[in-house]
């Protein structure tokens, strides 16, 4: 479970603060410094086979597309900071994020056609804090993974079944779509993206 160290801090501290020690991962969530829990490795097999379905799908097409480890998104009015799973750059626009360069950040819609993250037990981060934050900067494309069934019925139903949940921006506000099992991925970045919920669910080991 993710832990809170209780004071309040501006990006700019939380930057400066921020340690070396890649083998820890924090966030900014409206001042408040978050200490994530380490991820299982099924979590680390699903991002990293994600990562590089994705990375094949923009080849062919030539979309200047880059994925950064370490990079966050800033929502403009807001003391946060955040880290996704993936995260999927407009690399030509980076010349107009004015905190690129210094602290690896990103802020513009422009810059991010689609974010993927893969649920943990703080799942109410993801289906809460995030997916509010990510639909007022404007992302287009937002997936959440829950390979676990951890989020709440609301968001993936009942019974609870391993589910991804895309939401794709249209008039300024996200609409939902499910996939499960069998389900093909069906994407507006991608949409010729082929692979099913289960074949992401098992990182390809099916």
């Amino acid at each position: 479970m993710a832990q809170t160290l209780h004071k309040l801090i501006t990006f700019d501290e939380f930057v400066a603060w921020y340690p070396e020690n890649l083998q820890q991962k924090y966030e900014l969530h409206d001042g408040v410094i978050i200490t994530m829990s380490p991820p299982a490795g099924l979590h680390e097999e699903i991002t990293g086979f994600l990562v590089r379905k994705l990375s094949v799908e923009s080849d062919p097409l030539n979309l200047p597309y880059i994925f950064p480890k370490t990079a966050f998104i800033k929502p403009i009015e807001n003391e946060s900071a955040f880290s996704p799973d993936v995260l999927i750059l407009n690399q030509p626009n980076l010349v107009n994020e004015p905190l690129w360069k210094k602290s690896s950040t990103v802020t513009q819609a422009a810059s991010i056609p689609l974010v993927v993250e893969v649920v943990s037990t703080n799942w109410r981060d993801d289906y809460f804090i995030k997916l509010a934050r990510y639909e007022e900067i404007g992302i287009p494309e937002y997936w959440i993974l829950d390979y676990a069934a951890l989020g709440g019925r609301r968001f993936i139903g009942n019974p609870k079944l391993p589910t991804i949940s895309l939401y794709s921006l249209v008039d300024g506000e996200y609409q939902l779509s499910l996939f499960r099992g069998s389900n093909r991925i069906i994407s507006p970045t991608f949409p010729e993206f082929n692979l099913t919920a289960e074949q992401i669910f098992n990182a390809g080991n099916i």
